[in-house]
């Protein structure tokens, strides 16, 4: 006779699939623990002692945020093991900006049937990102959901938390004309317009994932998830070196979008096209969507993941830090007065 009595596991919660994946995991969050982790993984919060030392007055900077539909392609093409870093990425590049050391890092899976081993995929990722940007994943919540997602699918956010002096915050308010700006060469499309990649690439032009274009030196699918750069070290290098005025991560909303967040009134930005390889992924898409540079200039990253503003007079030395940090970047413009906005030179000198 069959056993019709209701369990958890019989609506579809499968509480032991949850234990095992906490067991795949727990090697890949331990190699992310750093000083100041206390407790280990599976408690009720996550614990934190950091090391104020030479801090006079900490400040603690926050940053949330998801990796989007770029999720869909790591569905479509079964690999799981790199969004996690894309997740990293989006909140720790976040908080840098303001000068902030991250210290640690919480992530949140949320999917409707529990696979352990996707999610510990999954896990290795947020701690590849978690390792290159020297925090500690101390937690987060796997949550199962049946009949919320559909089968196979699953969504990904996270919460990093830094610390910096209050005198060494970066806001971008010292930031006057004549200031030279930085670009850091992003690692690709990072994790933004993806809606806008799978709808022109994907579906209106009928690209495959597998597909490797002229262009392209590896397949549509792993040039699209390759995951998104993490700037700390470069940047908490840099920092020691250098005057810095102002940082901007450049995600949504593109270089355009970005970069006037952290230029203050009175003061605008012109950068000058060609100081900096445009990846062929983004020739690509302007090419087949007939988009026009201003629109991807203002839509996608076009090869600079983060911007760094110093005075025209330490331009040279920001570069020659980042180089020793083994970080690729340019002198792409400068700060000008004007309307808060960003203005491009193109060759020839039209603006």
């Amino acid at each position: 006779m069959t056993d019709q009595r209701w369990t958890y596991a019989r609506s579809g919660v499968d509480v032991a699939a949850g234990d095992r994946a906490v067991e795949l995991m727990k090697a890949h969050v331990v190699r992310t623990h750093r000083a100041g982790v206390l407790g280990a993984i599976g408690g009720f919060g996550g614990l934190f002692a950091p090391d104020l030392a030479g801090c006079r007055e900490p400040v603690l900077v926050s940053g949330t945020d998801g990796v989007g539909t770029k999720l869909k392609l790591a569905f479509a093409m079964d690999k799981h093991d790199t969004v996690g870093q894309d997740v990293v990425a989006m909140c720790v590049n976040d908080i840098l900006t303001l000068g902030a050391e991250p210290l640690f890092f919480l992530d949140y899976i949320a999917t409707g049937r529990l696979e352990p081993e996707k999610v510990a995929d999954i896990v290795k990722g947020v701690s590849d990102g978690c390792v290159l940007a020297s925090c500690a994943l101390i937690g987060g919540e796997t949550a199962e959901m049946p009949g919320f997602y559909p089968d196979g699918e699953y969504d990904l956010a996270g919460f990093a938390v830094g610390l910096v002096d209050k005198a060494r915050i970066i806001d971008g308010s010292t930031v006057a004309p004549g200031d030279a700006i930085i670009g850091l060469a992003s690692s690709g499309p990072h994790s933004n317009g993806f809606s806008l990649y799978r709808r022109l690439l994907l579906e209106e032009k009928g690209y495959g994932l597998d597909q490797i274009l002229p262009e392209l030196d590896r397949s549509l699918g792993e040039t699209l998830l390759e995951p998104t750069r993490i700037y700390v070290k470069p940047i908490l290098s840099l920092l020691k070196k250098v005057l810095v005025k102002g940082m901007a991560h450049i995600t949504g909303g593109g270089i355009t979008g970005n970069l006037p967040r952290v230029l203050p009134e009175g003061t605008a930005a012109r950068l000058t096209i060609g100081r900096w390889p445009i990846p062929p992924l983004f020739h690509l898409v302007e090419r087949e969507g007939e988009i026009g540079w201003e629109e991807m200039l203002a839509t996608f990253n076009c090869g600079l993941g983060y911007l760094v503003i110093v005075p025209g007079a330490a331009a040279a030395l920001a570069l020659a830090a980042l180089e020793e940090a083994g970080q690729e970047a340019w002198l792409v413009g400068e700060v000008i007065p004007g309307d808060g906005a960003v203005h491009y030179a193109w060759p020839g000198g039209s603006e």
